[in-house]
């Protein structure tokens, strides 16, 4: 369910989640999903990383954002969520943490399969 994704241009390993979480929900390179998060951030005044900043551009293209559907909210894992949802474009809040769930596939530069996700942006049909 975890496949190793690192769009970076120059194959380094940055703390850049957000970046590769939009490259993969919105099938864009590196460069255009950095240059669309510094724009917004830059606009509502807040950095780059920021749930705000991603959000709102995941919101410009198509996605809702909402509750992760689950029992039992403490145990459930992104596992649990590939699982559940093997079809369709999502972006998972892990709490410091972003990542793209595709078809199933967990899309991150290390594996975030045992992490808890907090909410949810979904591409909407």
């Amino acid at each position: 369910m975890w496949r190793y994704y690192n769009p970076n241009p120059c194959g380094r390993n940055e703390p850049d989640c957000a970046v590769r979480a939009l490259c993969a929900a919105l099938d864009i390179d590196w460069d255009t999903a950095h240059r669309m998060l510094c724009d917004m951030s830059r606009d509502m005044c807040t950095m780059p990383s920021s749930d705000a900043a991603w959000g709102a551009i995941l919101r410009q293209h198509g996605f809702v954002r909402t509750i992760i559907p689950s029992s039992c909210p403490d145990c459930y894992t992104v596992a649990d969520f590939c699982e559940d949802f093997p079809h369709g474009t999502f972006v998972l809040a892990l709490g410091g943490h972003v990542v793209t769930v595709r078809d199933g596939v967990l899309l991150d530069s290390y594996d975030t399969s045992a992490e808890i996700p907090v909410y949810m942006w979904m591409m909407r049909r």
